[in-house]
Order: structure tokens, then sequence, then C-alpha cells
């Protein structure tokens, strides 16, 4: 695995060649890559995984359920609403799952293909195939853009370059207020965009994240994935010799060398590689794969396809790179002995530990209260003696309906003899709002001695099945 090591700046400035006398400067100019065009069936997954996630990410937020957006974080009303799931800041711990399940899966999928998550569905990979292939459509393939760069500024070259950046800015923008219309209603935010009245805050991060895009996917690119992600840098923790990666199979094509397509290379004591480039060429990272696995390879598979069609054209076999293990590479696997490989204790575990997860949450979320309450007693209000002797307390009592529909709610007290609620035990609560209420809570003056007393609220739903208890203390007077 490629591997980098941190440079020391010493008084001589000249640079040293490395072991293979490569010399190594501390400082390289960017050099833009020309990703060539591939088409393959790796090709045809990342353009399935393109369409897929961005028909989700564009489309979500037009969906309805009922009366309201389907997918909406309302940050203001600290509401947030996943179909038809209405969660609140209390429901963190829903969010944390979310998130170990999300590393759980990284994790899984690393260590089994590698970077998938990389090479098909990351947002960078995704954005900047969506403006390559508007780039393409602009200014040609490869070639064509390396020729037309090349030339001085002509009208031909002034409106494609135009041409292509117009279209990224609308892609850019169109992104940022997609992204923004997950936080606040779109249909209301497009309204506002038609009529310019779009509040500071909208504007700032329609603006932000439609540079972001802007500048990741259209002048980036690979700088992010090589030098801004931490993922390239702990893959290797996640990497083990049954994993499998895109990977060049040396035994089969070195001493690689060009031929015409009717020679026989064991006549000329060639392997399969005809060192035509075009791995590297389609590379959108820039790499050689042949010189095995480095840290900026995101696994996505454009060196298989193009090799396999040079392969197809040579009338070799195919396979020459291809998505297999260290392990089966040494050994010479076949397909299904290396899939049975992949299935190691590591999977399995990684696998059990993931669905347990999964399962928990949905028993939880299932069986979760759609009501919730918090119980404060009221501190300006001491314990006082009221008509008939009866010792009297005050509680705030806050209850947050977290159905869509409007719920009644029946309040008792609990835990002393004679503990009574003195004032309406009854509340109405809208669809997913929440309502706060002074709760008084009345008990016999010899009930307990002087000091504080624990007690329970019940409260329970009259129209849907909840009931939730809460602890509070009831003081006695001295």
């Amino acid at each position: 695995m490629k591997t980098e090591t941190g440079n020391a700046v010493h008084d001589n400035p000249a640079p040293a060649p490395d072991a293979d006398g490569e010399v190594i400067s501390l400082y390289q100019a960017h050099k833009k890559i020309y990703p060539r065009s591939v088409s393959g069936v790796f090709a045809n997954w990342r353009w399935g995984m393109v369409f897929l996630t961005q028909i989700v990410f564009y489309g979500l937020p037009w969906l309805e359920w009922g009366q309201r957006q389907m997918v909406l974080f309302d940050l203001g009303a600290r509401r947030f609403y996943i179909f038809g799931l209405v969660l609140y800041p209390q429901d963190f711990i829903y969010l944390t799952g979310m998130l170990v399940v999300s590393a759980l899966s990284l994790f899984l999928f690393t260590a089994v293909a590698g970077r998938l998550w990389c090479g098909y569905a990351c947002p960078q990979t995704v954005y900047t195939e969506i403006f390559l292939w508007i780039e393409r459509k602009f200014e040609g393939d490869r070639s064509a853009q390396m020729r037309r760069d090349a030339q001085p500024l002509s009208l031909d070259k002034a409106w494609r370059k135009a041409g292509k950046q117009l279209a990224w800015v609308a892609v850019a923008l169109w992104t940022g207020f997609t992204f923004v219309g997950y936080f606040t209603p779109i249909r209301t935010l497009g309204l506002e965009v038609l009529q310019s009245s779009l509040g500071p805050w909208q504007t700032f991060w329609i603006g932000f994240y439609g540079f972001a895009t802007y500048g990741n996917a259209g002048f980036m690119r690979e700088q992010v994935c090589k030098y801004m992600c931490p993922y390239a840098r702990f893959q290797s923790a996640m990497f083990d010799k049954d994993t499998l990666i895109v990977t060049y199979d040396t035994q089969r094509g070195e001493p690689r060398g060009a031929r015409s397509r009717k020679a026989d290379p064991a006549a000329l004591n060639l392997g399969a590689c005809t060192d035509c480039s075009l791995c590297v060429q389609v590379c959108p990272t820039g790499i050689d794969i042949r010189k095995g696995l480095q840290y900026e390879c995101i696994g996505c598979g454009a060196c298989a396809d193009v090799c396999d069609t040079v392969m197809d054209k040579m009338g070799y076999a195919r396979g020459l790179v291809r998505y297999t293990t260290e392990n089966a590479m040494k050994r010479q696997w076949t397909r299904a002995q290396t899939l049975r490989h992949v299935l190691r204790p590591r999977i399995l575990i990684y696998t059990s530990i993931l669905l347990a997860i999964v399962i928990a949450m949905g028993v939880s979320m299932a069986l979760r209260t759609p009501f919730k309450v918090n119980v404060v007693r009221d501190r300006g209000v001491l314990a006082r003696i009221v008509e008939r002797g009866r010792i009297e307390n005050v509680y705030q009592l806050q209850i947050m309906n977290a159905t869509e529909a409007t719920q009644k709610y029946r309040i008792t007290a609990e835990g002393l003899p004679g503990l009574a609620i003195a004032s309406e035990n009854v509340v109405t609560v809208d669809s997913t709002q929440a309502v706060r209420l002074a709760v008084r809570v009345q008990a016999p003056y010899d009930v307990a001695a002087p000091g504080t007393h624990p007690i329970r609220f019940e409260i329970e739903s009259m129209h849907a099945p909840g009931h939730l208890t809460e602890k509070s203390m009831f003081m006695v007077p001295r």
C-alpha cells in the first residue's frame, strides 16, 4: 500500500531521490486531471447510484405526508418530521442510533469490498460525476478538452466554457435550494425565492451549500479525496487480506508492452497488459492501478471496466484488473473460493452487531410512547395550607403531543395517602404541540412527617395507547 511519510526541511533545498531513484518534491503544483469517459458494469452501477441518490435527495422534500412535508427538520419549532414520525430534541437517542448504524455500515462495506462508499455513493463522487458529464457535453471527452485548453481563447472556447460554468452554477444553486428545503418547507421556500423575499439564513445556506458543491465537484474534485477526506487515511485499518479491492493481476499482466491484435504475447515474451495507459486515463484521481493499492484509489472500478474493454478487443480473457483479494491473488483462488473467504468472522460480527442495533431501534420506535411529559415543582409557590387544613403543592407540567392528531390526557398523582389533583386533571393538546400547565396537588395535613416525600404523576392518553410515569417530590411544611 502506498503511504505518506513526513519530510523535514533541511538547509539543502535540493530534493533527494528515494530508494527507487524517484525524485520526490516537497511541493507539487496541481495538474488538472481529465478523466476519460468509460462504460461497463461498474460504470453502470456508479450511474445507477447517481440516479438513485439524486432522485431521493431532490425528490423527497417535495413529497407530502398528510398535510405536511414528508421529511422536514423544523429547527425553529424543534420538531423533526420523518414520514409518520414526529421527533423532538428529547429523541436524540434515535439520532445517535442512526449515526452508529451508519458507522457500522461503513465499516462493514469497507471490510467486505473496500471503499464502496467512496466509489459509488459519496456526495463528492456523485456530484463530480454529474459535473464531469456536464463538462463533456460542452467540451467533449478527454482528448478534446486537453486540445481545447491548450489553444488560445476563441469564440468557440469561450461559449463552451461559459455554458459549462452556467450549468454548474445552476446545478449547485438547485442543490443548495434543495438542502435548505429539508429545514424549511420547500414550497414556501420556492415561493420566497420567486418573490425575492428570502430570509438571511436561507440565503446564506443556499449560497454556502451551492458554493461548496460548485467548488468541490467542479474544481477540487480528486483533491478532496486525496487531501481533505479523512476516510482515505484510516481505510487501511479496515482492510485485510480478504477484503475485495480493485487489483491489477501482475502475474498475468507482466511484462507489459504494446503489440498488435494478431501477435502472440507468449512469442513476444509479454503479459496480457498492452501498456495502453487507459486505466490511468479513466481514473478520477489520476493513479496507476498497476502500481498496487494506493490511498488515492476510491474503488470505483473505472480501470476494471476500461481494461475489460481492451481485453475484449485483443481477444484475451477479462479480469486483468478486477475486484479480488490479496489472498485470492496469491493463491489463485476461483471466484467462488474468493467469495467464501469474504464471509469471515469479522464480517459476521459486524453484520450481527448491525442487525442487533437496527432491530433494537425498530422495537424501541414501535413501543415509543407518543407523548412526553416534564414535571417541575413550582419553586415560586411553597407548600401551603389551604381550606379544610390540606397541604397544597404546585407543579408545572409540560405535555408534548408527538402525534398528528389532537389528544386528551388524564393526570393523576400517587405516592401518599389521600393525595389528589385539586385542579383540572384533563388537558387537551393539539397535534405536535406542547402545553404547559400548573397542577395543584393536595394531601391531608397529617399525611406524613414534615419534609419532602416522593410522589409520582401518572399521565394517560385517553384516545391513543400510551402511559407515562414521572417522579417528583411533595413538601410537607413544619
